[in-house]
């Protein structure tokens, strides 16, 4: 049975503002100023320049469409009289023109649709634009020297599309069956399996060496075998990837160099030829067309003789403040006695664009305040890090850590941690890099998970590589120093820290 009953409610809900100064927290400071741009064009209310304290008078808007204007009785025109002149000659005197705000077309002319393209200009006024590389990119790289290949226009489209199927690291991902169906269904050409593998052979003589291969083994033959001066070595090492490259990608040495029956000295050599090789030929390509990525530090932090200190970095968020023009509006209207239905309407147009200029504003004043709390808190707990650039100083610490110490909630800090920079003496680092777990020793003392990857990463670098150390190995090490570490979790730091297996960092 159904029935309807009044119920009360507690609910907590993020208002528009609220949302839209979580987004501000988010972004990084490379992207503000795009972000301020977009608000100065979208609300005329808001400019750029020093901010000023002083407080705007409050408009007291009462509009009812059902009252009439308030113009007094001989002021009204007669039936004769021409309304549009005195409707104008009121705008004038007693409030100001709002019509360029709300009229579709003033009727006139726009200067620039009558202005002479051939008179002199300031050539200051002209648009300054950001230079754009001309400079071309890998695939057109690739695509400019097929017309170097002995192929004729039919053979050429082919060639064409399989270049356009390379990826960015030089290899052709893509089999020769799909190939041949995708010619013959985007190209309206019948092309066999056959052909296609005939002109990939072209496109193999291509530059750089090993573009356009399906394989890492099929990418260092073809290096190897374009070779110009080949040697002794040479020949075994097309011999070792051919027919042992299993042995040789799992570092099996010993197995490898009988296979080959030669020495360890000699499999060193051919060691050495294949290593040299490029195993990513699109990698290495300078003829542009990659993302380049800056990187621009929210916080500058300097260290004037052991003392820190901080500032936000403001190069790309200018001041803003209240247009003066509607300042200016604002008193006009506080001063006129009579204020007519429309005046009314022009000043709430103009007060629902300053309320949202003054809010936009104090938004980004919250976002100072909260991003140098949260920095500061940082750098507490991180002095002595910050101080010295020594790892091992680290100390271990959390979101929670830092919502403490400022009073914020956790996802506010991590709002503030996401895709923010600081600059310091040691380099400019994420501040995602000061947050870690603890670790504890055998005093009992918690450490920072980092410090532990620091020292890990310094014993491996300082160990034989013709011996590498296991994580067994570096697991008794790290407990002899006092750290009470299992195994499982030094391979997990190891990976972490993109260091491979003791036997895949063996070295002749």
């Amino acid at each position: 049975m159904l029935n309807q009953r009044i119920s009360q409610k507690l609910l907590q809900k993020l208002s528009p503002q609220q949302i839209q100064l979580m987004k501000l927290l988010q972004i990084p400071t490379a992207n503000l100023e795009q972000r301020i741009k977009e608000e100065l064009e979208a609300n005329p209310a808001l400019e750029e320049g020093d901010g000023d304290s002083e407080e705007l008078p409050e408009i007291d808007l009462d509009i009812n469409d059902n009252d009439p204007p308030a113009v007094e009785e001989e002021d009204q025109p007669s039936e004769e009289e021409d309304t549009t002149q005195n409707d104008e000659e009121f705008d004038i005197q007693d409030g100001p023109d709002m019509s360029e705000y709300f009229a579709d077309d003033d009727g006139e002319i726009a200067e620039y649709k009558i202005a002479d393209p051939n008179a002199y200009h300031d050539p200051d006024n002209d648009k300054k634009t950001i230079p754009v590389s001309t400079t071309s990119t890998f695939h057109e790289y690739l695509e400019q020297q097929i017309g170097l290949l002995n192929l004729d226009e039919r053979r050429k489209q082919i060639a064409m599309h399989i270049v356009g199927s390379i990826d960015d690291d030089g290899y052709l991902r893509r089999d020769i069956d799909t190939l041949s169906d995708e010619v013959a269904f985007r190209l309206n050409i019948q092309c066999s399996p056959a052909e296609v593998e005939e002109i990939l052979s072209q496109i193999h003589k291509l530059d750089p060496p090993g573009v356009g291969a399906r394989s890492l083994e099929e990418c260092l033959l073809i290096q190897l075998r374009r070779k110009e001066n080949k040697t002794y070595f040479t020949e075994l090492a097309i011999k070792t990837i051919e027919q042992h490259f299993e042995l040789f990608a799992k570092k099996h040495y010993e197995k490898l160099a009988r296979a080959l029956d030669i020495s360890d000295e000699a499999l060193k050599d051919v060691v050495d030829e294949i290593i040299h090789l490029n195993p990513k030929p699109g990698s290495n390509f300078s003829g542009g067309g990659g993302e380049q990525y800056i990187i621009v530090p929210d916080y500058i932090l300097t260290n004037n003789g052991g003392e820190l200190q901080l500032s936000l970095n403001s190069a790309n968020a200018p001041e803003l403040r209240i247009s003066a023009h509607f300042r200016e509006m604002i008193d006009h209207y506080k001063k006129s006695k009579d204020k007519s239905k429309q005046q009314k309407e022009a000043m709430l147009f103009i007060k629902q664009k300053i309320d949202s200029a003054k809010w936009f504003i104090d938004a980004i004043k919250s976002r100072y305040h909260t991003m140098l709390a949260v920095m500061q808190a940082i750098m507490d707990i991180q002095k002595e890090y910050l101080t010295t650039g020594d790892e091992t100083l680290l100390k271990p610490m959390i979101l929670k850590d830092v919502a403490e110490r400022t009073g914020l909630d956790i996802s506010t800090v991590s709002r503030v941690a996401n895709s923010k920079y600081v600059q310091t003496e040691f380099g400019t680092i994420p501040l995602k890099f000061f947050f870690s777990e603890a670790l504890s020793t055998d005093s009992g003392e918690e450490v920072s998970t980092r410090e532990v990857k620091k020292i890990l990463s310094e014993l491996i670098a300082m160990e034989s590589k013709r011996k590498p150390i296991s994580d067994e190995k570096l697991t008794q090490i790290l407990r002899q120093r006092g750290y009470n570490i299992a195994r499982r979790t030094v391979a997990k730091y190891r990976e972490q820290l993109n260091i491979p297996v003791a036997r895949l960092r063996k070295e002749l």
